[in-house]
């Protein structure tokens, strides 16, 4: 009953069908054939590296040393450009308005990806909606730190007392909602302490006042609180990691009394949704083997950062884990924004 339906069917009506999917086929494989060449040939004009915070900053500085070295190894120019405010929307907007071709990028902490989402209701940009991880870059672990004149003079130490007495006790921070003052918050709550809040400015300021004796401790980046330490004005009781860094072995990590405890600062490189596949697997290729060149990690050394790179596949599950962290954190301490 087929074929005679079949010679019913006009033969101009199967040549069309014919010509039809012969075109369809014809531009699949021109397509296929153009993207082959676009990955072959990519990078093929200047990269963009948005950083959303003014200069000079954590997420600033791991850009700069990541682009002059991707641009050495592809003989392309990576630009960084710096879009700070409005907590990053700023960026966003930047890296979602520009065209999706891979030339593109958005380096930044943990803040945009982490903290914000959990901090604020009202964001204009939705970090799992509008980005793709690329790779993590690098980690800077927060060292605790206390007054050589007080008498906290270990992790235990300080453990014993903000248990014994922590609303006797006080903190400085980099101000609220940054890692510095929710990596004490979390703390407190692992503690069952009230150690209080004292914010400021950053770490210019806030590791300063501890040395001064204003607040008793802090949480800062190694670079700010190693010089104190050598004049014996500061002593280095723990990192906020999830294990011991490579910066200080001898230091311990709070992981090691607070099992999973890790609030390390993390920077990583993102992509606006959309953007070719080839161009995420070669940038995240990029940086791996730009942080892990020994000048690198040797600079970032220097600047109290760890050197980490990986797949896109590895940093989503890192942001993951972080913002189930952070929003811990922020609802467990009954953080709000201001």
């Amino acid at each position: 009953m087929f074929n005679s339906y079949a010679k019913r069917i006009p033969s101009c009506h199967v040549a069309r069908r014919g010509f039809a999917l012969a075109a369809i086929l014809s531009a699949l494989t021109l397509s296929a054939n153009a993207l082959a060449e676009d990955a072959a040939e990519f990078p093929s004009h200047p990269i963009r590296l948005i950083v959303p915070y003014a200069a000079g900053g954590l997420p600033d500085t791991v850009a700069r040393v990541v682009a002059q070295r991707i641009s050495q190894n592809l003989g392309q120019s990576v630009v960084v450009e710096n879009k700070p405010g409005a907590n990053g929307v700023i960026a966003a907007q930047t890296l979602t308005s520009s065209p999706r071709d891979g030339y593109t990028y958005l380096v930044t902490d943990g803040s945009m990806m982490s903290i914000n989402p959990a901090l604020y209701k009202d964001l204009s940009y939705d970090p799992k909606r509008d980005f793709v991880p690329v790779s993590l870059i690098a980690t800077s672990p927060l060292f605790l730190a206390s007054n050589s004149q007080s008498n906290i003079n270990t992790l235990q130490e300080f453990v014993e007392r903000a248990k014994r007495d922590g609303a006797k006790m006080n903190y400085g921070s980099s101000g609220v909602g940054s890692s510095h003052h929710l990596t004490m918050e979390a703390l407190n709550v692992a503690l069952h302490s009230k150690i209080t809040h004292v914010p400021f400015r950053g770490s210019g300021q806030s590791v300063p006042a501890m040395i001064g004796g204003q607040v008793d401790v802090v949480f800062a980046a190694l670079p700010s609180l190693s010089g104190f330490a050598e004049k014996g004005q500061a002593r280095i009781l723990a990192t906020n990691s999830g294990q011991r860094s490579a910066l200080a072995p001898n230091i311990p990590a709070i992981a090691e009394i607070v099992p999973g405890f890790d609030f390390a600062v993390t920077v990583g490189a993102l992509g606006a949704s959309g953007i070719p596949p080839y161009a995420v697997k070669r940038m995240s290729e990029e940086i791996a083997k730009a942080v892990k060149d020994p000048a690198v990690v040797k600079q970032f050394s220097t600047l109290g950062i760890e050197s980490v790179g990986g797949t896109p596949e590895a940093y989503r599950g890192a942001i993951e884990a972080e913002g189930k962290r952070y929003e811990s954190a922020i609802k467990d301490a009954g953080i709000k924004a201001n």
